[in-house]
């Protein structure tokens, strides 16, 4: 991963008063393993591979400094925050695109848990790959960007309600009728759930 520990730390000033970086050992423990998350969040919402990089960059500075103040609950919510106050603060003047998970469903292969193999396993594979995309293509960017964020990216109702800036139950209910959508178009087209899924 191109954000490193030594490139974020390197414009902090140290504490005057101790003379040593403020933090650094919560620093470590709480920031440094979310930096994954970090990295894929922000790839969603820049849309732009070296403009993420600089997003968790100067995420990973501002809470750097902050970090002295972060009462140890919730990291990755914390990190989620600021992320998303940084990215709105370097993108007053345009709204931020929310994000396109054609491509993260794509890279994930469908089940084939049913027994079938090779050719036949990879083209049905790709057919159900393209009905998820059409599928996905086909909701709207709020509901696009809940199911690239629970069900691609792992988060929790919480941690993607942070990420949007939208309450933990509007997440539920857009992830809800999103899912629903999905599964009807699938169902419409004559795939059906736990038998050719």
């Amino acid at each position: 991963m191109p954000v490193a520990l030594e490139r974020v730390s390197c414009g902090v000033e140290p504490d005057r008063t101790t003379g040593t970086s403020v933090g650094s050992e919560g620093f470590r423990r709480y920031v440094v393993p979310e930096l994954p998350v970090l990295l894929r969040v922000a790839r969603r919402i820049t849309g732009d591979p070296t403009e993420a990089e600089d997003l968790v960059q100067e995420t990973l500075v501002r809470a750097y400094r902050a970090v002295d103040r972060f009462d140890g609950r919730h990291p990755r919510a914390w990190l989620l925050t600021i992320l998303r106050n940084t990215w709105r603060n370097m993108n007053r003047r345009t709204r931020p695109r929310l994000l396109d998970a054609e491509e993260d469903i794509l890279s994930v292969p469908a089940s084939g848990a049913d027994g079938r193999s090779g050719a036949e396993e990879q083209v049905l594979d790709r057919v159900l790959d393209a009905e998820l995309a059409a599928g996905l293509r086909a909701l709207s960017a709020n509901h696009r960007a809940v199911v690239a964020l629970v069900d691609v990216d792992g988060l929790t109702y919480q941690e993607a309600a942070d990420v949007l800036g939208i309450p933990p139950g509007t997440v539920m209910s857009r992830l809800h009728r999103a899912r629903k959508r999905l599964r009807r178009r699938l169902e419409r087209r004559g795939y059906r759930p736990g038998v050719n899924l």
